[in-house]
């Protein structure tokens, strides 16, 4: 049976948070959580995935990343070289072209190579973290599935999408 494990983006979630609603309503779903939520490094926001997954049969786990979370996916593959059942990358943060500074150290450069297992990007066409051409063009390079959206913002608690049906949907795909 598969575990899904969320990793929020820089801030956390609020409770309206798509991410936060999963973590309550998918069943064998849970929150990474993170020591510190702003002025992040990243370095202990993978050392934190690798810890928690240290003791799971990778082969059911499934993570779900969010904006910065996603990021934080792509280095702990890289650093680590696990695979997983598959991750679902939403909104993911160009972290090499912020519109704005975020005290986030150590995510750049973005890793571009080819992810070990199986990933959907799903993209927002007006989101100010990430073009929607950037958004493929990393599910290119990912080896990954991609799925638009249309005008969802930066996928998040402004998004207002509760359950997210639509989202569970593509996340079953996985």
């Amino acid at each position: 049976m598969a575990k899904y494990y969320i990793i929020p983006g820089y801030s956390k979630n609020t409770p309206e948070h798509w991410q936060s609603v999963w973590a309550n309503v998918i069943p064998n779903a849970q929150t990474i959580e993170q020591d510190k939520w702003e002025d992040v490094h990243k370095n202990d926001w993978i050392a934190r995935i690798e810890e928690t997954l240290a003791n799971e049969d990778l082969s059911q786990v499934i993570l779900i990343g969010h904006s910065l979370g996603v990021a934080t996916i792509l280095h702990w593959a890289k650093e680590y070289g696990h695979s997983v059942r598959g991750a679902l990358l939403v909104a993911p943060t160009d972290v090499d072209d912020l519109p704005e500074p975020i005290a986030a150290h150590g995510f750049t450069p973005m890793p571009l190579e080819k992810l070990p297992f199986p990933s959907i990007i799903i993209a927002s066409e007006n989101d100010v973290w990430i073009s929607l051409k950037r958004a493929q063009e990393y599910a290119e390079l990912w080896g990954s599935e991609f799925v638009n959206v249309g005008k969802l913002g930066h996928i998040n608690a402004d998004s207002n999408l509760g359950e997210w049906q639509d989202g569970q949907g593509v996340l079953k795909r996985l």
